[in-house]
């Protein structure tokens, strides 16, 4: 073969490895977008690249295209200390620092709200000494909370709490309502089934005692009910997951309507800065329509 076909073969190949690469990027818009050097093919010696990047790690973020309200899944606690032979605990004692973190640089890129899941309707099923220790460490979490200078509220069925953590919770609210800047609510004890099924059972009681007619029920009314009504941004633009479950859990489930998702394999106390900025980063290459379309 002479020495100008093996160049133009070389190069259709080429082309053809780099192309591929481009649209399997694109395709992935439901996880952690990273173009692996492994996708690259070594030809005759002459391509070969070892390390990942992101292919725009060195991308500013577009101020204007910021989500205002970001949903947060904290997943991945447990796994994260059991592969380090730790008990689970150790994983679930690093919440406080790392949601602090990530308070810290959300705010700083304009974030105006956070919403984390922090314990939900059905992790009462895990075993007692754990549940015991996170009641013990949300009182701790508040505590250090109330001096970070933010405002914080707190989401979900409070009534079967412990009676020293609800008071911690009153506390942690009175004493930050007039925080300004990022607001960081807990849902704690919370679920979305829950969360609807109380809105249904307020408004069914207020149509029964005649302080509501039927014909006043609409959507705007229904938000009014649910436990986002102490927001000024009610339903986020962004649901974040850490450690690589792709499900929302019975979280927010009327909130999230038209949220967008980003899921990462990336456990939570492994979450840092630039692991935000990339899941912020993929939201603002997204195209929200709302369920219309613009021509």
């Amino acid at each position: 073969m002479s020495s100008l076909l093996v160049s133009q073969f070389l190069l259709s190949k080429s082309y053809w490895v780099f192309n591929t690469g481009y649209h399997h990027h694109h395709l992935s818009l439901r996880q952690n977008t990273s173009v692996s050097a492994r996708r690259f093919s070594k030809i005759s010696g002459s391509l070969s690249l070892q390390t990942e990047r992101h292919d725009d790690d060195d991308l500013e973020l577009d101020p204007e295209l910021m989500p205002k309200h970001i949903a947060l899944i904290m997943d991945g606690n447990r796994r994260w200390a059991k592969a380090k032979g730790l008990p689970v605990q150790e994983g679930h004692k690093l919440i406080t620092q790392k949601l602090k973190e990530f308070c810290d640089v959300s705010s700083k890129m304009g974030i105006q709200v956070i919403t984390a899941f922090a314990f939900s309707t059905e992790n009462w099923n895990r075993c007692k000494e754990e549940v015991d220790f996170l009641m013990q460490l949300f009182e701790e979490f508040f505590d250090e909370f109330m001096r970070f200078g933010i405002r914080i509220s707190i989401i979900g069925c409070r009534s079967n709490l412990p009676i020293t953590l609800q008071k911690h919770i009153e506390l942690t609210e009175e004493t930050t309502k007039a925080n300004e800047g990022l607001h960081l609510v807990i849902a704690l004890n919370y679920g979305g089934h829950y969360d609807i099924l109380q809105a249904t059972k307020s408004i069914a009681s207020k149509v029964m005692n005649g302080s509501l007619q039927l014909e006043d029920i609409d959507k705007n009314l229904f938000d009014k009910e649910l436990e986002s009504k102490c927001l000024s941004i009610p339903n986020p633009d962004l649901l974040i997951r850490t450690g690589g479950e792709q499900r929302v859990s019975n979280f927010l489930l009327w909130q999230l309507a038209y949220s967008e998702f980003y899921f990462t394999k990336t456990l939570f106390p492994d979450f840092g800065e630039k692991d935000l900025k990339e899941a912020v980063r993929n939201f603002q290459r997204r195209h929200r329509r709302f369920g219309g379309h613009k021509y």
